[in-house]
């Protein structure tokens, strides 16, 4: 899994003009799965996704999660993020989960999430989705998740 976390002080994503997940103050998670990805990888992801210190205290240090802040998580499925741009000018995305494969592991990351007390919202697996962020910071993290480890 490839997980990119913004911090933002609020994110929606649209589909078709219909707004599917609206957050204020907290993360937008854009999630890549890759295949061969487990259910253990998602619960890896999220708990460290729930306890990243990247929200500022009261000295402005980097020193508060999303859940210590009350914030939320906005999920938003991207095999992009697994682009292999080695070759040519054209990604490839062959290391992109298959749907069937991707979808339970998604379910796993956001349940993990909502299991720490942090509330979550969605975009829709497979659509085009239309996602807007106020970026704060900017804060953004890059992390992966490969075989029970972070990367």
């Amino acid at each position: 899994m490839r997980i990119v976390l913004q911090r933002v002080s609020r994110s929606a994503v649209e589909v078709d003009g219909e707004i599917t997940g609206l957050i204020g103050t907290g993360l937008l998670a854009l999630v890549g799965v890759a295949q061969g990805d487990t259910e253990a990888d998602a619960r890896i992801a999220a708990a460290k996704t729930v306890g990243m210190r990247i929200f500022p205290d009261s000295d402005a240090k980097m020193n508060r999660s999303v859940a210590d802040i009350g914030g939320a998580i906005l999920i938003v499925s991207e095999f992009t993020l697994l682009a292999d741009v080695r070759k040519g000018r054209r990604p490839a995305f062959t290391a992109a989960a298959r749907p069937e494969e991707a979808v339970p592991i998604l379910e796993t990351f956001a349940e993990a999430i909502e299991a720490e007390g942090v509330r979550v919202a969605h975009g829709r697996f497979g659509a085009h989705m239309e996602v807007d962020l106020l970026n704060d910071g900017p804060v953004t993290i890059v992390f992966d998740v490969q075989d029970g480890r972070i990367r």
